[in-house]
């Protein structure tokens, strides 16, 4: 959204939303400060990792499901061993139990 004005073009931060003035000279700024160009790019690069999509992160339907059984079945493995633990459960029988805790989470991570 851009204006004219004796002072030059006004646009909004596509950071903060702040005012950005252009003097006309050059490319049109799109920040207002360096700091808000450098968040800027940290969630470009944070989302690159996930999708070729810069604009959102994006699970086909099928993928959404499965990482929300993950994480249904992440929360009950780790609410296993708590109650293993309270109720003394020998080592060996935490242990078989962290090291499900671990597959499951391994599994979830895949579902990139």
């Amino acid at each position: 959204m851009r204006t004219s004005d004796s002072e030059g073009d006004k646009a909004a931060c596509q950071w903060c939303g702040k005012s950005v003035v252009n003097q006309g000279r050059g490319r049109p700024k799109k920040y207002c400060s360096s700091a808000c160009k450098q968040r800027a790019y940290e969630k470009r690069a944070a989302l690159r990792d996930f999708s070729d999509n810069e604009k959102a992160l994006t699970l086909s339907p099928e993928r959404a499901v499965k990482l929300h059984d993950g994480l249904f079945e992440l929360r009950c493995s780790a609410e296993d061993i708590a109650t293993a633990i309270e109720e003394g459960a020998p080592a060996s029988e935490v242990r078989h139990l962290c090291d499900e805790l671990v597959g499951i989470a391994r599994r979830v991570e895949e579902l990139r």
